[in-house]
């Protein structure tokens, strides 16, 4: 699919007189995770000009869109080129950094693209704030020097990161976290889930939204699916797609779907709500997950070197995001993982064919997810960027 043209916004041509806010996001989680505080800037700061190197979900929150940046990412070859061309668009961001009235920065993630941006703001006066911590406390615990040199505030996701950072002279906040701090009303999705496959256990994949994430994962993710029914033949199994993109590379990936599973499209909550349990990749869908109480069982599917890789690069006790948020093994996680679907399946059912694991589950989840509660994650960002400018 082509890019969508978003123009650069003619700042050195016709510079506003109203201070300029920037956001920066390189990938679409990033994309996703600025929007809700961009929509929120607007509606508080009608005296500031809010702009974005980023994707549609920016664009669709109000912002002044400079260039699109949070494309799909890639792997081998095309990672390569990604790489390159990441590094042609930090330059075209730095080019027009410098020539706008530049207030305040806050880059979104992706701390490797992120970072020489955050110089460049420095440089010219502008306020930096991180809209969520890198996560140094899971590897390469040395960048932290460079995050304090580079940056005013991080505003922190994860309950357990201002107490990381602080005590390594970040100035940071707890700000909440959109896929937890959110209304969900769990009977308008009951309402909606007519149609959904019938069988028992109902059991739901979520297989990711990016091109890599989906092809490694995709295939273990439906091999599991077969196995497990051959122990449970009325099972219903469900492939959740997070876009009509991330459906296009689940239908060309897989081919024909094995008896017993079927795919839905950006139905996450109602999938959520309709399964007895859960195969997540590991990511911000746990959280989703974590949100409903929902069963599941984490999971990311790599390469026997990545894997290697990882094991001896990866500092942190746990890697899945509920495990992260509750200090403990909450959830059963094969993260990185490079098997077959053998051990996923015996970690089912192990849950599965007793009520009494699925139930010490759900309660550990709602448990943890008091850490979260009062939080109001586009509210709390706003009012810390203002206060933050306001000194």
């Amino acid at each position: 699919m082509g890019k969508r043209p978003y123009p650069a916004h003619p700042m050195a041509d016709s510079p506003s007189s109203k201070p300029a806010v920037l956001f920066t996001a390189f990938e679409p989680s990033g994309d996703a995770l600025a929007a809700p505080v961009i929509k929120a800037i607007r509606a508080a700061r009608s005296d500031w000009d809010v702009y974005a190197w980023g994707g549609p979900k920016m664009a669709a929150a109000g912002a002044k869109m400079a260039g699109e940046t949070s494309a799909d990412g890639a792997m081998g070859l095309g990672a390569l080129l990604k790489a390159r061309e990441v590094r042609g668009q930090v330059k075209a961001i730095q080019r027009w950094m410098k020539n706008c009235r530049l207030m305040l920065h806050v880059p979104v993630d992706s701390p490797a693209a992120n970072f020489p941006l955050c110089a460049t703001s420095k440089k010219i006066g502008a306020k930096v704030v991180h809209l969520a911590a890198p996560q140094m406390w899971a590897w390469g615990g040395w960048r932290v020097k460079k995050l304090r040199r580079l940056t005013d505030l991080v505003l922190c996701l994860l309950p357990f990161e201002p107490d990381w950072f602080g005590q390594r002279g970040v100035n940071c906040r707890f700000v909440g976290h959109p896929a937890i701090n959110r209304e969900v009303d769990i009977d308008d999705l009951k309402s909606r889930l007519h149609g959904l496959p019938q069988g028992a256990p109902r059991v739901a994949l979520f297989p990711g939204s990016r091109t890599q994430e989906v092809r490694r994962n995709l295939g273990l993710m439906a091999d599991f699916f077969e196995q497990f029914r051959q122990r449970h033949s009325g099972a219903a199994g469900l492939i959740v797609a997070a876009s009509d993109l991330a459906a296009e590379r689940v239908q060309r990936f897989l081919g024909e779907f094995p008896h017993g599973l079927s795919m839905v499209t950006g139905m996450r909550d109602e999938a959520i709500t309709w399964a007895d349990f859960n195969v997540a990749v590991s990511g911000t869908v746990t959280l989703d997950l974590m949100r409903q109480c929902a069963p599941m069982i984490g999971v990311y599917k790599v390469s026997t070197p990545t894997y290697l890789a990882a094991k001896v690069l990866i500092r942190s006790k746990h890697r899945l995001l509920p495990n992260l948020i509750a200090g403990q093994r909450i959830v059963p996680e094969f993260v990185p993982y490079c098997r077959g679907p053998g051990p996923l399946v015996d970690q089912a059912m192990w849950l599965i064919d007793d009520s009494r694991r699925m139930a010490a589950q759900r309660q550990g989840l709602r448990q943890n997810l008091a850490q979260y509660k009062g939080h109001r994650f586009a509210d709390e960002c706003v009012h810390a960027i203002t206060d933050l400018v306001g000194q």
